[in-house]
């Protein structure tokens, strides 16, 4: 599954972004409800893991903003806020469940499987494309003008991860987040080399490359 985390406090967020890679989820973690806005409405998520009191655009107006703006992907509310009237607000804000903290783990992977599960979280994009790049996320199959490109387990997820915020730079330090759920930076060249390695497969042979190093800021993928 395509997961985003939404939650202010560090310990917390890192918490539950390591559980869920644990389980094999991709994860996207953001801070605040205006990076997350932008984050839910980039591409598309399984399930929105979202915090009720946050920073610039609180939980229930990130909820109702989404809504409004076409984007039923389903919503768990994690928050301390329990009482009846703070879940019934949060439910009628558009959200689909509702988790109160302090919680169990194994509940809120539980739920997020639930939400999953449901008929309209099997609507999301099965097939991703970068100008004559193609990614079958169903048949782990890329294709490039027609011919198939054979990468590894990583490679892949790197390029999912690339393709699916296409046009935007993704840091070093996103993508060892996000591939090797490695919240520090160890001093290690595994992100340029799995690049390179990358690179060799789906620019090399062809004429126009795709993959673009932005100079003192991360990596891109264009149409």
């Amino acid at each position: 599954m395509k997961l985003l985390v939404v939650e202010d406090d560090p310990t917390t967020g890192a918490y539950i972004a390591r559980g869920l890679r644990e389980e094999g989820q991709s994860v996207d973690l953001v801070s605040n409800g205006r990076d997350a806005l932008i984050q839910a409405t980039s591409g598309p998520y399984d399930v929105l893991i979202i915090d009720r009191m946050l920073p610039e655009i609180d939980g229930l107006t990130l909820v109702k903003t989404l809504r409004g703006a076409g984007n039923h992907t389903p919503v768990l509310f994690l928050t301390s806020l329990g009482s009846v009237d703070e879940r019934v607000s949060g439910l009628n804000a558009g959200a689909d469940d509702y988790l109160v903290k302090p919680f169990a783990f194994g509940e809120l992977s539980a739920r997020v499987a639930a939400l999953a599960r449901r008929p309209h979280a099997l609507d999301q994009e099965t097939m991703l494309r970068a100008g004559p790049l193609e990614m079958d996320l169903i048949a782990r199959k890329v294709t490039r003008e027609g011919h198939e490109i054979d990468l590894l387990p990583r490679e892949f997820a790197i390029l999912e991860h690339l393709m699916r915020r296409k046009g935007r730079v993704q840091t070093r330090t996103m993508l060892l987040e996000a591939i090797w759920d490695i919240s520090f930076d160890p001093m290690t060249n595994v992100v340029e080399t799995h690049i390179s390695r990358l690179r060799a497969k789906v620019d090399r042979p062809f004429a126009t490359d795709l993959i673009k190093t932005v100079r003192g800021a991360g990596y891109r993928i264009d149409a």
